[in-house]
């Protein structure tokens, strides 16, 4: 062996591959392989100061804080029953746009409004000929 003080072994017990690029475990500060760097790899007892997820309210997307000890679930569970913020009042409506076709109750994200009368029509009823256009005298066609 020509560079004996080159590398580190890994510090998990079954492993001690000598390592030529050792990873720090930024949680317990030990020397690791490749193959068992990830905190669940190596059963890291600190893993708990890094590996934090915060849970996010499904209705109003707002994050929850969770204390050391409680299960995220029952905390997200008991923020939907008393201090959730969702409306569903309050959601804005995307479809705003209704067609001005009598009869026809379609509503559009975007408005499709005619050449000739100025109308606001859905995508079925958006041509001259399909709403019966009485907006000006040119013809409708040119054929």
């Amino acid at each position: 062996m020509e560079l004996p003080w080159l590398g580190e072994h890994c510090s998990e017990r079954a492993c001690k591959q000598l390592d030529f690029l050792p990873l720090k475990c930024d949680a317990c500060g030990e020397v690791f392989c490749k193959d068992h760097i990830r905190y669940d790899d190596h059963k890291c007892s600190s893993a708990y100061k890094k590996n934090v997820q915060v849970p996010v309210c499904p209705l109003c997307n707002t994050p929850i804080p969770v204390q050391k000890g409680e299960i995220p679930d029952v905390v997200v569970g008991a923020h939907m029953d008393k201090n959730c913020k969702y409306n569903p009042a309050q959601q804005k409506r995307i479809f705003t746009n209704k067609c001005l076709k009598p009869g026809c109750k379609r509503k559009e994200m975007m408005k499709v409004l005619c050449e000739q009368c100025g109308g606001n029509f859905c995508i079925k009823h958006r041509h001259p000929l399909d709403h019966d256009c009485k907006g000006s005298s040119h013809p409708t066609s040119k054929a």
